[in-house]
């Protein structure tokens, strides 16, 4: 087994805490193993003035580091598991996906008001298409403006005073220590997670013998199965962050229980569908459920999207 690895990873706060987790789990696992991080700038890391939708969605936070990875400069990738797009380069895997954290979006506001208490017109910020229609679609009378930059800079803003409340993943917020600031988790009454959130994606090359040992150890099977049949139905639905998708899935009794939306960007139009699934079937039940989707009217919305676009 390979005794140096690289690990690389982007140059964010909570990028560098992912990947300082999977570097200290790979040397509590492996302790022959020297592991050393390689930081990589993505082209979403570069953009910050632009909501994501208008510069390409999914994939702007891993493209120049799946490349690194298939020049073999790096060994593994550790990614944020919603940053990932349905489709890999041909040559790269998924080669494990570690417990999750909390799935779930949340609501930081400056005055600890939950989302139903806002009055008509409250600026909330997200730069999520996702979030913004499922909370158009409970809350159609608030205003939706978009936000960018890290969780500091996020939540300086919102206590400048430029948002009534934002929101965010509660993952990253957990993971570096900043719950306290969390006023409401958003559940999924009333917003469904993004395709993998709270979820960590360590791309591998594919057939890499070297590194398959250590992604058996780092994989947790629960995670495994349910991000799955997320990813399963975000490929067959071509999903991206141009276009209001989520997907989410747990383990019931042994079963995958898979929920998902599609909702137009007003929130007026929204398509909630779930499915149930033996695990062993799970990735067909997420394609399935991405048709029963577009069925009811998921189609509809997307054409419309594209069509706006164009």
């Amino acid at each position: 087994m390979k005794k140096n690895i690289r690990i690389g990873t982007r140059g964010s706060q909570l990028a560098l805490w992912q990947a300082n987790f999977i570097k200290t789990e790979i040397e509590r696992l492996f302790p022959d193993c020297d592991v050393e991080l390689d930081i990589i700038k993505t082209t979403g890391d570069k953009i910050t003035d632009r909501p994501l939708a208008m510069i390409g969605g999914k994939g702007l936070f891993v493209k120049e580091i799946e490349a690194a990875l298939l020049n073999n400069d790096i060994d593994l990738a550790v990614h944020s598991m919603k940053d990932m797009p349905g489709e890999l380069p041909k040559g790269l895997i998924i080669g494990a996906i570690p417990k999750r954290e909390n799935p779930f979006d949340v609501l930081i506001s400056k005055n600890k008001s939950l989302l139903s208490d806002y009055k008509k017109g409250a600026k909330i910020g997200t730069s999520s298409l996702r979030r913004a229609s499922q909370i158009k679609h409970v809350r159609p009378d608030v205003t939706i403006e978009s936000i960018r930059g890290n969780l500091d800079t996020r939540i300086k803003k919102l206590k400048a005073g430029d948002y009534d409340a934002i929101v965010l993943a509660a993952a990253g917020l957990r993971r570096l220590g900043q719950e306290s600031e969390i006023t409401e988790y958003l559940d999924e009454a009333i917003m469904i997670p993004a395709v993998g959130q709270g979820a960590l994606c360590i791309e591998t090359r594919e057939n890499d013998g070297d590194i398959e040992v250590i992604m058996e150890r780092l994989n947790h099977h629960d995670t495994w199965i349910c991000v799955t049949g997320e990813r399963a139905f975000l490929k067959q639905i071509e999903g991206s962050c141009h276009i209001p998708v989520a997907c989410f899935g747990k383990i019931i009794d042994n079963e995958v229980a898979l929920t998902a939306v599609v909702a137009s960007v007003d929130g007026k139009e929204l398509i909630k569908e779930k499915i149930v699934s033996p695990m062993d079937k799970v990735e067909k039940n997420g394609r399935a459920l991405a048709d029963r989707v577009l069925e009811k009217g998921g189609k509809k919305i997307l054409e419309s999207l594209n069509s706006n676009d164009g």
